[in-house]
């Protein structure tokens, strides 16, 4: 299937709000499940860097997982970062969480150079997914670890609405409609590392880790 791109910002806040209320739990947990397991030797204290934080669900859960770590958490959308404002606030981690209101490539996180660099589901919003990679070596330093999360595109627009039926069939038409597109404008991992080698990131390891998921994750 040919890739279809989706707008690269949530700007709306009813389909921001939408989204927020989704449940993806499991996905979700299951990127932080991965990034702890392909980074065993995170040491106890460092600096993250969240790409694309969204309404804040995954970098809430990031900062769970990393209870001494400071994390940054980057996005373009007002809609999103209120809702990760909100979500940080009743979390109670705001000493430690800072939203920064960033479109890529432009813009400039405080605490750059990090010791993590993190990302789930950015990549598919990018017309340009250089800028993602490229914020990664910009931000990061020898040695950081990275580690991105994203979707897979189908072979098929019929193999993109199975998926939708198979995990999306009880949200709202919105929701569906958004899973839908953001499959079609996924990319597919010959194409992920065709990016990583333009980069420079070619040794970083790319990983097909289910029906709809795959990763990216070494270190700088």
């Amino acid at each position: 299937m040919q890739r279809v791109p989706e707008p690269e910002l949530m700007l709306d806040t009813a389909q921001a709000c939408a989204y927020a209320s989704a449940d993806f739990a499991a996905p979700h947990q299951r990127c932080i499940e991965l990034l702890l397991a392909k980074h065993p030797q995170l040491p106890p204290q460092g600096t993250a860097l969240d790409l694309g934080c969204g309404p804040g669900d995954v970098t809430l859960r990031l900062a769970g997982a990393l209870p001494a770590w400071r994390i940054d958490a980057l996005d373009g959308s007002p809609a999103m970062l209120a809702l990760a404002r909100a979500a940080c606030a009743r979390a109670g981690v705001q000493s430690r969480v800072s939203l920064h209101d960033v479109v890529l490539p432009h813009g400039s996180p405080p605490r750059a150079p990090y010791d993590l660099l993190f990302s789930n589901s950015l990549l598919h919003h990018l017309d340009r997914p250089a800028v993602l990679w490229s914020a990664v070596s910009r931000w990061g330093r020898a040695g950081s670890h990275v580690f991105m999360m994203d979707l897979l595109r189908p072979g098929s627009e019929a193999d993109a609405r199975a998926l939708v039926e198979q995990y999306a069939a009880s949200e709202r038409e919105v929701l569906q409609r958004d899973f839908f597109n953001s499959l079609r404008a996924a990319y597919e991992p010959s194409e992920v590392r065709a990016q990583l080698g333009e980069l420079g990131l070619a040794h970083l390891a790319l990983e097909v880790v289910s029906d709809r998921h795959f990763i990216v994750w070494g270190r700088l």
